[in-house]
């Protein structure tokens, strides 16, 4: 046993000083407390706008917004936007459609709903409005409900309450 760990070592030490060959992409790792960060690994993909569907079926908008609330990219946003839709979709007006709609697809860091949602951050006056207001109070959690998971899909096959 000893012997496997110090070959093992003996194979580490050499790795350490046999140099790469240029060819090689050179292996990302942690830099430590570096003063200077040049920002050159940072990859910034641009989104484009979001544009308001206006000619778009109230059933098909609604389809599209619970599979945007349930897929969103971080977990916390798929619980919260996923039991929201659940609760909200279906009686939300085409007015309030639309401001959901936008409220979930114009904002390019998911991190700001979620700090908005949870009053963490100040929400921005073009969001300021009664779906905002909704979301809040949801988030609330008044009733205690464990919201460890996002709702299956059946209750969409259900006959409205």
């Amino acid at each position: 046993m000893a012997a496997m760990g110090a070959r093992l070592l003996s194979l580490s030490s050499w790795a350490l000083r046999t140099p790469r060959p240029s060819s090689l992409p050179a292996r990302r790792c942690y830099r430590g407390d570096s003063p200077v960060d040049s920002r050159k690994d940072l990859l910034e993909i641009p989104l484009p706008p979001w544009e308001e569907r206006p000619d778009e079926p109230l059933e098909t908008k609604r389809a599209r917004l619970l599979y945007e609330s349930r897929k969103r990219g971080m977990l916390e946003n798929c619980l919260l936007l996923s039991l929201f839709a659940k609760e909200n979709l279906n009686s939300m007006t085409e007015r309030q459609l639309n401001l959901y709609d936008r409220l979930i697809n114009e904002p390019s860091n998911d991190w700001d709903i979620y700090y908005w949602a949870t009053e963490a951050k100040h929400t921005p006056e073009v969001f300021e409005n009664d779906v905002m207001v909704m979301l809040r109070e949801f988030t609330k959690n008044k009733n205690k409900e464990q919201r460890l998971r996002q709702p299956d899909l059946e209750y969409l096959f259900e006959p409205p309450r």
